[in-house]
């Protein structure tokens, strides 16, 4: 095709006859049959019950001492004993397909860490040569779908070109080079994963935000940053502008539309005209590559730096062995663009891998049209936060068939069992669980072949040497609970953040003699699994009792008429502190005597954890505060029940 006819795709390409070229240079198509988006769902509506439940029918559950006891059926509960769908028959989803069990993968995981690593070079060039070469079949790396139903696939091969493209506009038009930081605020759309692999091939260091910054969020991001550029759509210009004035490093704004905005460039516009012609720089492996701000669950948000190795190649753990991905796969990771969880699972992990990540631009969460995307798509992996499957599980699932689903995995907080069960009651599929932090990559996990303890989340990885310490740096025996850490001497792992950015003091208090501490509280039972207890403000100590709001909180949400629930401690002048538990219900219930419910869910918890544990108060609410990343601020409901007191 001649070059006047305006088609953008890579030279050598051959031109589909069912298809046209964006901009971007993906194959943008309209199913006939795309789905429209339905209804948006505020407080979800439980799952729908059955009748009557079976009699006599008891299932288990793991209390925070590892020990697997009986559980009374649930209050207006189910059988939900293998019940599976006829469509999850005859999967093999637990066998996995890059190891044999734990002890291969800790026996297999020998990273190499070569003086000089680029992730856009050397990796997605590669697998972009791959399939020039024909050694890897030229199926997406990434596939979009917007709200309307276009789609967007692109190759390895169309990734590399397109995101050469950007690097030459952000280099040659907007003046960026190494170590310049660059705040890329955007949606889940198919610029954003261009953004990263530009950054990444200039030496710029990218700093992502959540498109739910407010404008004070975004000054305090900006300013304490000192980023150079910002880029942004339409929706967040206005913001920028507002706030640009003070922030004095800032002196580029780019702008992902099509209509022109004073003082912008326009991203999208420059593109049509960019040359992929570009030299990628040379960047060490130690050099920064990324700036994450934490989701500040504890305090206000800080500056967490990652180097070109420490996702470049330590994500690739998460890829090879936690998602356990081949390039056969697809994988759907439904995280914010602004949450360190995307360069986890939609970015470096399944990239690394040479695996395919799927994005559906939802504007707003709607479960019903994430069952449908299941079941319309190829997806074979899904990652979730543990609220994504609370709310999934309370719809019905009989109209909807996931052939291609074979491995889901969860991360950000521990999940429920009842939710895990309820799952693998409605697909065959286990959840299997991942803990890290935006410091990190994965630290503990579930692996496919390994047995599941419902609430615990997992095993060390070989990653990181995992230990509980106490107060002096000390190791703890099996069954003490401490403080989570990671060992950093005699040699600091290279997948565990550099520090906190133009914070040596923030930095500094992480450690604890030879270890990192993660702030969060667990112990690990005799057979080497980890139990979180909580944050290390979280943990409630009342009457010499030590009690962790996770056990609490998976307790109370058993009960129907629980949709969330958030455990603090609350001022009692005869114990010091006792259990209160904020309670978001389910609908139906909402009408119901909340004494008698009070009664109802404190017995309930007492029948299924230790008693001394269950919530002396508790308060029926609307919503739990959350961070912008979708965690529960458990802070700021402690700090109101002891200032109220």
């Amino acid at each position: 095709m001649p070059a006047s006819s305006g088609c953008r795709r890579p030279p050598g390409r051959a031109r589909l006859a069912a298809c046209t070229y964006c901009p971007l240079g993906g194959r943008r198509l309209r199913e006939a049959e795309a789905a429209t988006t339905g209804g948006v769902s505020t407080v979800a509506m439980r799952r729908r019950r059955v009748a009557q439940a079976q009699q006599g029918v008891t299932t288990r559950t793991a209390g925070l001492d590892g020990v697997i006891r009986p559980r009374p059926e649930r209050v207006g509960g189910k059988d939900r004993q293998d019940k599976k769908r006829s469509f999850s028959k005859g999967k093999t989803a637990s066998v996995a397909q890059n190891f044999t069990d734990y002890k291969s993968i800790c026996e297999q995981y020998k990273p190499e860490v070569p003086e000089y690593f680029n992730f856009a070079k050397d990796v997605v060039d590669n697998w972009a040569q791959s399939e020039k070469e024909g050694r890897r079949l030229s199926s997406p790396a990434l596939w979009w779908v917007s709200e309307q139903g276009i789609q967007v696939k692109w190759s390895f091969e169309e990734l590399a070109f397109e995101s050469k493209k950007a690097a030459t506009l952000l280099s040659e038009r907007g003046g960026l080079g190494k170590g310049d930081r660059v705040v890329v605020i955007l949606p889940r759309i198919p610029e954003w994963w261009l953004m990263n692999l530009a950054c990444i091939r200039i030496g710029a260091v990218l700093i992502p935000g959540t498109t739910q910054l407010t404008a004070k969020d975004l000054h305090h991001r900006l300013e304490t940053s000192k980023a150079k550029c910002v880029i942004t759509d339409s929706a967040l210009a206005p913001v920028v502008d507002v706030v640009a004035s003070k922030c004095p490093s800032l002196e580029l704004k780019f702008i992902v539309s099509k209509e022109p905005r004073e003082s912008w460039l326009s991203f999208s516009n420059l593109m049509e005209t960019a040359s992929p012609e570009h030299t990628c720089v040379a960047t060490k492996s130690s050099d920064p590559m990324a700036i994450y701000f934490t989701s500040g669950t504890t305090g206000a948000p800080k500056m967490t730096e990652h180097s070109h190795v420490s996702h470049g190649i330590g994500l690739g753990f998460n890829g090879r062995y936690w998602l356990d991905l081949t390039p056969s796969d697809l994988i759907w990771n439904t995280s914010d663009t602004g949450w360190a969880k995307s360069a986890w699972s939609s970015v470096f992990g399944p990239w690394s891998q040479g695996a395919g990540v799927f994005v559906h631009h939802m504007p707003r969460f709607d479960p019903k049209l994430v069952l449908e995307t299941l079941s319309k798509f190829p997806i074979t992996t899904l990652c979730c936060a543990p609220t994504v499957y609370r709310m999934l599980v309370q719809h019905d699932f009989s109209s909807y068939k996931f052939q291609s689903l074979k491995h889901c995995v969860s991360a950000g907080e521990p999940i429920n069992p009842e939710v895990m069960d309820q799952w693998k009651a409605e697909t065959g599929l286990d959840i299997y669980e991942g803990y890290g932090q935006t410091e990190t990559v994965l630290v503990c996990g579930t692996f496919k072949g390994m047995k599941i303890k419902p609430g615990s989340v997992g095993k060390p990885t070989p990653v990181y040497d995992t230990q509980v310490i106490d107060e002096k740096g000390n190791v703890s025996p099996p069954g003490t609970e401490g403080d989570l850490a990671l060992r950093i001497k005699p040699a600091r792992p290279f997948c565990l953040f550099a520090q906190y950015t133009d914070d040596l003091e923030r930095t500094a208090s992480t450690i604890r003699g030879d270890f990192y501490i993660t702030g969060d509280r667990a112990f690990q039972d005799e057979e080497g699994y980890i139990w979180l207890v909580g944050r290390r403000d979280d943990v409630i100590n009342s009457a010499g009792y030590r009690i962790g709001p996770f056990e609490v909180e998976n307790a109370l949400i058993e009960h129907d008429a629980v949709v969330e629930a958030a455990v603090v401690s609350s001022p009692d002048p005869i114990r010091g502190e006792v259990v209160k538990a904020f309670v978001v219900l389910a609908p139906e219930y909402i009408s119901h005597d909340q004494e008698a419910l009070i009664k109802e869910l404190q017995d309930y918890v007492k029948t299924v954890t230790a008693p001394y544990k269950y919530p002396r108060k508790m308060e029926f609410v609307p919503h739990l505060p959350k961070t912008i990343s979708g965690k529960i601020r458990r802070n700021e409901l402690r700090k109101k029940e002891w200032e109220q007191a």
